[in-house]
């Protein structure tokens, strides 16, 4: 068989091939967006979530995210990794922001292209050719957009109109829409009316902003009312990883440049919450770097809180008894997934470490009469022999929150600097009324778990082979160590 013969490309030939690369990537921008983890957890949120909100710092990327999902649903193009919603059929949406002028700059940009200049059309997160006519302008101010329409892959044509917040409530009434997009923070009457638009469809709304403006209406929607129906994801400055497109040093200058009472806000997305907050140690005070040697005698337990109405949280505890310092080594949290799914993570990570859970799991379920702590036992977690419980057998969350914080504050609790769920959650836990809000404490409510048990805690290698035999304890359960390493298993 003769051998093919390739013969180079000519400098015209590549010439061309570089000069159709450029325009792809100009014209069809969509198909370059990577999303953080950050914004693709989000993202991945609106499968199971009708309001969605990406409380988050300055310039990291929170409208570039919003304009992708917009993008996605007008022209049905979803990339392989998406794991959000899908719409099927053209959509109907609005694009919203303060002004007309900052929707347009903004918004409008993210989408189509810099305002005002007509062969850049398409250059935005809208492809050129998805684009069905020419856009409709609005009034009052120059290359301001008030209506696209775009092909959906479907065949049809979507239908994008952009709306501002100064012209009121009243112009956020009539039509049913199947998503909105909010940028920047609205009125709660506004955000109000904009929810009623997509009622009758069983559409999406989702909001990007800072939360300069502290506790507001809106954001103590978020912050603390429960409701199955909606979610909050912070992201910060340092959630943007290396060779983002923010260095290193571009965002220590940013954080710096930042009036000292506005960069909790700026740089980490955290509403301002005063006095509610519970835990007051700096995050960089606990924070450290993954632990890359761990001694074989500090000792390991799991906590889990299971998720019955809210996400499931696990988070695995190191604990140096010597110094009496309590390491978060490894967290996760878990929408909508089964015992199933969070035993085999779990597995991986360290399948032979103890695992404590609090009392509501080892109730008996109303419909298999099996406790929910059973269910993890059968897929091969190392459950305790009962929930948590402080040595004198109480169970009190505020002697849990108090040895935290305690912990915190003498250095003797560290995370991992990598576990930025964990942080998403420490920035929000706070009080209302002197209650604790129950909204996004998964994974503290799971050290908080382990923390009770730490006297069944084992010196047992991480991995995914169990390091010991999980059988019944034969003697010294009742000390604070354990002989044959076993005591206080099932």
């Amino acid at each position: 068989m003769a051998a093919v013969v390739i013969e180079p490309l000519t400098t015209e030939e590549r010439r061309r091939a570089l000069e159709f690369v450029a325009l792809r990537k100009k014209f069809q921008s969509f198909r370059y967006f990577e999303p953080y983890p950050k914004q693709r957890e989000f993202l991945g949120l609106g499968a199971v979530r009708r309001e969605r909100l990406l409380m988050a710092g300055n310039r990291v990327g929170k409208s570039h995210c919003g304009a992708f999902e917009a993008a996605c649903h007008a022209t049905g193009m979803y990339p392989d990794w998406w794991g959000g919603r899908r719409f099927d059929a053209s959509t109907k949406g609005w694009v919203c922001g303060v002004t007309a002028q900052a929707v347009r700059d903004v918004c409008q940009a993210k989408l189509c292209g810099p305002p005002g200049v007509e062969r850049e059309l398409g250059t935005g997160m809208i492809p050129k050719d998805r684009f069905e006519d020419k856009p409709t302008l609005g009034r009052g101010i120059p290359d301001v957009f008030d209506t696209l329409h775009v092909k959906h892959v479907s065949g049809g044509v979507s239908t994008i109109v952009f709306k501002s917040y100064e012209q009121g409530r009243q112009k956020f009434q009539g039509e049913g829409l199947d998503w909105i997009w909010f940028d920047e923070e609205p009125d709660l009457d506004v955000y109000s009316e904009g929810l009623a638009r997509i009622g009758e469809r069983q559409g999406l709304a989702w909001m990007t902003f800072t939360p300069i403006n502290g506790p507001t209406a809106v954001v103590l929607r978020y912050t603390d009312e429960p409701s199955s129906d909606r979610i909050v994801v912070s992201m910060t400055l340092d959630d943007i990883p290396d060779g983002g497109h923010l260095s290193r040093e571009a965002k220590e200058k940013m954080f710096a440049g930042y009036l000292p009472h506005e960069r909790e806000a700026r740089a980490k997305g955290i509403p301002m919450l005063g006095s509610g907050r519970i835990f007051t140690a700096t995050e960089e005070s606990i924070s450290e770097p993954l632990l890359e040697h761990i001694p074989g005698y500090w000792t390991k337990i799991w906590g889990i809180d299971p998720g019955i109405g809210h996400p499931f949280g696990a988070a695995l505890l190191v604990w140096d008894r010597d110094n009496d310092v309590v390491h978060l080594h490894h967290c996760f949290r878990m929408v909508d997934a089964l015992p199933l799914v969070h035993c085999e993570r779990i597995k991986k990570i360290a399948a032979g470490v103890p695992v404590a859970y609090p009392k509501d799991a080892a109730d008996r379920e109303k419909g298999t009469g099996e406790p929910l702590a059973a269910h993890y036992k059968k897929h091969g977690l190392w459950m305790l022999h009962e929930h948590s419980t402080w040595p004198d057998g109480g169970v009190s969350t505020e002697a849990g929150i108090f040895e935290m914080d305690e912990r915190m504050r003498t250095g003797r609790f560290k995370v991992a600097s990598h576990l930025s769920e964990f942080f998403e959650e420490y920035r929000f836990f706070h009080r209302k009324n002197g209650q604790i809000v129950k909204i996004k404490d998964d994974i503290i409510s799971a050290i908080r778990a382990a923390l009770m048990m730490k006297r069944y805690s084992r010196a047992v290698p991480l991995g995914a082979s169990p390091g010991v035999a999980h059988r019944e304890p034969m003697m010294a359960t009742g000390l604070d160590f354990d002989l044959f390493a076993t005591g206080g298993a099932i």
